[in-house]
């Protein structure tokens, strides 16, 4: 359940100069708290919505990565030196997307924690800060591969999130 967010995070690293302290709190919490969360509601609503929730999440969550990605590409046309964005990579609308999009599978996990009678605090606890270690740990290996990649880092970002988003659709 991590990758999503760990590459959604690695791709929010790749467009800032310098990461702080900030940043990778944002990161770990928004993302760690939407894949502790999802399961969460995923388990209340039980099987009651399970199949149609299950055929419609991952294109839920392509579409939102794919337009995140042609958002950030279009936005990469401009001027600028590398790691400068129009929009605050890590503000709150977009991590909020960001966090959504990379969730939606985790909702579908939820339904299996209610079936397979897991305990489900401790399931929640280990999906939420396996993924925020993992999207920290993204998040740094993010700026690294920027700081040896240079200009136009924004392409890149742009481009994984679409790749992510047609992953997530088409797996």
């Amino acid at each position: 359940l991590a990758m999503d967010a760990t590459a959604a995070a690695a791709a929010r690293g790749l467009l800032v100069k310098q990461l702080e302290p900030a940043h990778y709190l944002k990161v770990a919490l928004f993302f760690g708290g939407a894949q502790a969360l999802m399961p969460a509601i995923g388990w209340g609503l039980g099987s009651q919505v399970a199949p149609w929730l299950h055929e419609w999440s991952r294109w839920v969550g392509a579409a939102l990565l794919i337009a995140l990605g042609l958002k950030l590409l279009r936005e990469s046309g401009g001027s600028g030196e590398p790691g400068e964005t129009p929009e605050d990579p890590f503000g709150t609308k977009v991590m909020l997307l960001l966090a959504l999009a990379t969730s939606i599978d985790a909702l579908a996990a939820g339904f299996t924690l209610s079936m397979l009678q897991a305990t489900v605090l401790f399931s929640l606890v280990t999906i939420g800060v396996v993924t925020a270690a993992c999207s920290a740990l993204g998040l740094a290996a993010g700026r690294l591969v920027g700081a040896r990649l240079g200009a136009r880092l924004d392409l890149v970002g742009g481009l994984t999130l679409i790749a992510l988003g047609l992953k997530t659709g088409f797996a």
